[in-house]
């Protein structure tokens, strides 16, 4: 099974950039597709980014323009770069990995970093 570990975090101006890393150890056979989650408190957690097979990418509406999902395989790194953030970005941002094991497909999660985005 593959483990993430996200860095990157921190606070931000708004109009600022950020740039997320997720790197990935373990096993990486069988991945289907990698993604940026965020949570907020009192909030489901929802999907920002997913790079699925293949390259294919698909952001969510109110990042759409602002953040880009890329992959470097020789480093076994996940990125996320956030441009022109805003104060409703601000969030706990989580690496994803959904991952067969066996025959079931398993949501694989690191641990969070926080992006906090004020004056």
């Amino acid at each position: 099974q593959v483990q993430l570990v996200e860095s990157g975090g921190g606070w931000v101006q708004p109009g600022g950039s950020l740039r997320l890393s997720c790197q990935a150890s373990g096993s990486m056979a069988r991945i289907t597709s990698l993604g940026w989650y965020r949570q907020t408190p009192g909030e489901e957690r929802e999907m920002v980014a997913i790079l699925v097979g293949g390259g294919s990418t698909l952001y969510a509406d109110p990042v759409k323009g602002r953040f880009t999902i890329s992959r470097d395989s020789a480093r076994n790194t996940l990125y996320l770069q956030m441009n022109s953030l805003k104060p409703e970005d601000t969030a706990v941002y989580y690496c994803s990995a959904a991952q067969y094991i066996g025959n079931d497909l398993l949501d694989v999660w690191g641990q969070g970093t926080q992006v906090t985005v004020s004056s």
